[in-house]
């Protein structure tokens, strides 16, 4: 336990059968809750602003909605060096040292929560580093597909993003429970408006301990740190990582790397923001994010590609996969199913807030939406539902997939991904002219539902297909930049429907993601279902 590993070949089956299959599940079973507390902390913060409005934190709805989405670009953004860390830093010590980094973030939101004057510029650096989470997913995806045989690697990178995804629903969860307690002490603060958990709503007028959203993490991050160092391995082969340094040359390593993503997301975010109005001073263009996207991914791999020595060699080396049409193609498939997963499970949380729990009349000819909806449902209460099921369904369609087929399974979702889409459009659009918006609910969160199990289910799909288009070498640097892409879901999700919620029009959000669906079915189609694809069904 521990110890480097050398001629790693999970391939063959007698090595398999012997040696392979006990270390890779270790492996496997201590990623998983490394990386479900990663995407705790990265989306914590749809639940943390809807407790900060129930508690009168006295920041605009669109200010707060800005929160979700500084951590999902920096995330995102983390996610291009976090790609490439398992062949230059090791596994290992990639998920040790990255699991601890999320520490800093946990005990600065405890800590600022605790005071009600902390101001907004505070609380978005804690969002921006709480991205460190988000990067983590690339890191550990391409650690495991090292692991595990062709064969069944649609359902071991099924169960390590599916179940390492639950950090979303267990956050959802715990932390509305945690924060009704005073575990770690500090002082509580009053309810302004109804809240709620997931066993009932909590009136107005109880104390909370919204700290506990912070700290409650800690419980499970130091554990997980020692037993990662205690019982992961580095695998030492040429086609992983044959270069190494040791922990510390690693850990150096690893934090260069992420500080060239930290430069880039805080240049894109001081671009994109309105003005210092916003919270952190921006360059108060407001440049659009269809333009700051692009341009915060090319530099962060422009600046990866500076590092002297024999980091930028062996990136150098990765980055062939650049040269590989499949590497666009499963980007762009990729972004459809995780990227929409969670985008909406950053922004499902405060969306039912805003939308439901307020109640939309007109005055004076103006649609208002700022007097509270005593009927409305607690979007505490419901939030962890969508999470849940994509997450719990991700492994069966890594299994259905590794059966039937990763694009005819991923064609299928494409089409009820639309649909549901389409659906979500109509009702959201109803309750946000509505006096009471709380009849058009239960429709509105069936279908997202159906579209969260739709992208659960694409995600284990998709998997299987990049496992089988790509060789040994470029598969795991491929499923890193997939997912670093794909993870600008989180930032764009929220962003859209914080811009469309102000401006009155939510569905168009939906209309939107729909036609990209729709243009992931005619590509999906293209590449591997039409007579003469490059790769038949994979």
């Amino acid at each position: 336990m521990g110890q480097d590993l050398r001629n790693w070949t999970p391939d063959d089956e007698a090595f398999w059968a012997s040696t392979g299959k006990s270390i890779a599940n270790r492996n496997l079973w201590i990623s998983i809750p490394s990386l479900l507390c990663g995407f705790a902390v990265w989306l914590y913060w749809g639940i943390i602003t809807v407790q900060m409005i129930n508690l009168g934190f006295g920041f605009a709805k669109s200010d707060l909605f800005t929160l979700g989405a500084i951590a999902g670009l920096t995330g995102a953004t983390l996610r291009i060096p976090s790609t490439f860390f398992i062949r230059i830093a090791g596994g290992r010590n990639t998920i040790v040292f990255t699991t601890a980094l999320l520490m800093i973030p946990a005990i600065g939101a405890g800590l600022a929560l605790q005071n009600p004057d902390t101001p907004l510029w505070y609380f978005q650096i804690l969002a921006f580093l709480s991205g460190i989470g988000g990067g983590n997913f690339s890191s550990s995806m391409s650690n495991i597909s090292f692991f595990y045989p062709k064969k069944i690697q649609g359902y071991a990178l099924g169960m390590n993003a599916g179940l390492g995804n639950f950090g979303v629903t267990t956050m959802q969860i715990l932390i509305p429970l945690a924060m009704t307690m005073g575990i770690f002490g500090g002082e509580s603060r009053t309810l302004v408006n109804t809240s709620g958990t997931l066993i009932g709503k909590i009136p107005a007028g109880t104390e909370t301990y919204i700290q506990n959203a912070g700290l409650i993490w800690l419980v499970f991050l130091v554990p997980l740190a020692i037993i990662g160092w205690m019982g992961m391995n580095n695998i030492r082969d040429e086609h992983v990582s044959p270069n190494i340094p040791g922990p510390l040359g690693a850990f150096a390593t690893i934090s260069g790397m992420l500080l060239i993503g930290f430069l880039t997301a805080a240049f894109g975010l001081w671009l994109l923001l309105p003005g210092t109005e916003a919270g952190l001073p921006t360059s108060g263009l407001g440049v659009s994010k269809w333009i700051v996207l692009p341009i915060v991914i090319a530099l962060t791999v422009l600046g990866l590609k500076m590092i002297p020595g024999a980091v930028g060699q062996n990136l150098s080396r990765q980055y062939k996969i650049f040269g590989n049409k499949h590497t666009w193609a499963m980007t762009v498939i990729y972004t459809m199913t995780f990227g929409s997963f969670i985008g909406y499970s950053a922004a499902l949380a405060l969306t039912i807030k805003v939308v439901f729990g307020f109640s939309h009349i007109e005055v004076d000819g103006v649609m208002t939406h700022d007097m509270v909806n005593p009927n409305g449902p607690s979007a505490l209460m419901f939030a962890w539902m969508g999470p849940f099921i994509g997450a719990l369904i991700r492994p069966l369609g890594g299994m259905w997939a590794d059966k039937a087929g990763g694009a005819k399974v991923t064609q299928i979702i494409s089409v009820v991904m639309v649909a549901s889409a389409l659906g979500v459009a109509y009702f959201i659009q109803q309750a946000y002219s509505s006096a009471t918006p709380e009849q058009y609910f239960y429709p509105f969160l069936g279908l997202f539902l159906i579209l969260f199990a739709a992208t659960g289910i694409g995600n284990g799909s998709t998997f299987r297909t990049i496992a089988m288009v790509f060789n040994k070498e470029q598969a795991g640097p491929a499923l890193g930049w997939t997912a670093a892409v794909a993870a600008y879901g989180a930032f764009i999700i929220p962003k859209v429907f914080g811009e469309q919620l102000k401006a009155g029009t939510p569905e168009y959000a939906l209309y939107g993601f729909a036609i990209f669906y729709a243009v992931c079915i005619a590509i999906n189609w293209w590449f591997y279902l039409r007579p003469g694809a490059y790769v038949k069904n994979p």
